[in-house]
């Protein structure tokens, strides 16, 4: 298995962080906060039309740059890094690697392209209102209607469900999980926006009501593709953790040096230095762990559900570390709303419970490998 970072690598990394620092800084994070769909439409045409991130590791016969998924796992990290909230998880992760999973060859000549290029906006929705990450908590149905299929029920935390024109779900039927396609505008559909801790990042709430779908695949297929969708997703979420958790890092690391106190700077006691030391051991743990994760996937190793629930598991336990010790770090400014170091407080959260957390990941592992 390669693991390590190309020159070519480091270059796509500056690029999406020059990108990102230009084009979606934080203040503009915040703007984007308080808006309804909470993305800047013209950044994301930016992504797909000039770096063409969005399908940085779609092959080419699908529209994408045919990069693997080591490449993008840098992307992830530069994006966790500025908490962009646009739906890169959601489109390029999510949605890319389900349609990838299927042997649906059809729908992924069909609905690939256009979610390489940026032009789709796609999520998958899976889980429902008890917010169960397991495949067998799937209560929405579909039906034969015809020469088509219809679907009713809910959803509930799907990932920019509510910006989604192509929205891919898995339902249950007679023989079996499926995957299927709606697009956005069917009738029955019904999408609502979730208040969230994460302003950042937007859930929706999906109402089905003989919502027309197009079968991806066969019937029974979709346990095994949203297996492989969520194995593959808790590594690129674990990805955009480590960005995160890096950055929060460097702000603790660069007030320490500016903050006096007693006539010096607080990074000179020695409490804040041995805190600081402690977590970048955290961060560069987690650091390996995510290369070796990617790696695994981009390779396609039989080591990836083993490996996705240790990097998640660990990521999010890090993140959320790092990001509350960079707030008691600043101290009382650290808590203010003005303060940027509470959005990362509050994306480290959400995204430990994110396709479930450390606990939910450990025991899915002891599972998997019969303990």
């Amino acid at each position: 298995m390669r693991i390590g970072v190309s020159q070519e690598q480091e270059e796509l990394r500056t690029s999406v962080r020059r990108f990102l620092a230009g084009r979606a800084p934080l203040p503009r994070v915040r703007e984007l906060m308080e808006t309804g769909d909470g993305m800047d439409a013209k950044v994301w045409q930016q992504a797909g039309g000039q770096l063409g991130l969005q399908g940085i590791a779609i092959s080419e016969e699908y529209g994408g740059a045919g990069f693997s998924f080591a490449e993008q796992a840098i992307v992830l990290e530069e994006l966790g890094g500025a908490l962009y909230g646009g739906p890169y998880l959601a489109s390029a992760v999510l949605a890319a690697t389900a349609l990838l999973a299927s042997p649906d060859e059809g729908a992924r000549r069909d609905l690939l392209p256009g979610i390489a290029s940026g032009e789709t906006i796609a999520t998958l929705a899976f889980t429902e209102d008890d917010g169960s990450w397991e495949p067998d908590s799937i209560r929405l149905s579909a039906a034969k209607n015809g020469g088509g299929w219809r679907l009713d029920g809910h959803k509930s935390f799907v990932l920019d469900g509510h910006v989604a024109g192509l929205i891919l779900t898995v339902a249950t039927t007679g023989t079996g999980l499926a995957l299927l396609a709606v697009d956005a505008s069917a009738p029955g559909l019904t999408r609502s926006v979730l208040p969230t801790l994460d302003q950042t990042r937007k859930l929706a709430r999906l109402e089905f009501s003989s919502v027309p779908a197009r079968l991806i695949g066969v019937p029974g297929d979709g346990r095994a593709v949203l297996d492989h969708a969520l194995d593959v997703a808790a590594v690129a979420l674990a990805a955009e953790q480590l960005g995160g958790a890096q950055r929060a890092l460097d702000m603790a690391v660069d007030y320490a040096k500016i903050r006096h106190q007693f006539g010096r700077p607080i990074g000179s006691f020695q409490a804040i230095k041995h805190r600081c030391a402690d977590l970048l051991l955290e961060v560069e743990s987690l650091r390996s762990a995510v290369a070796y994760a990617a790696a695994a996937v981009a390779e396609g190793s039989p080591e990836v559900p083993v490996v996705a629930s240790l990097v998640k598991a660990y990521a999010s336990e890090t993140y959320f570390h790092v990001a509350a010790e960079n707030i008691q770090i600043h101290g009382g400014i650290g808590f203010t709303w003005e303060h940027d170091a509470h959005l990362y407080f509050k994306r480290a959260k959400s995204s430990e419970l994110f396709l479930g957390d450390g606990s939910y990941h450990r025991e899915r592992l002891a599972t998997r490998i019969g303990l």
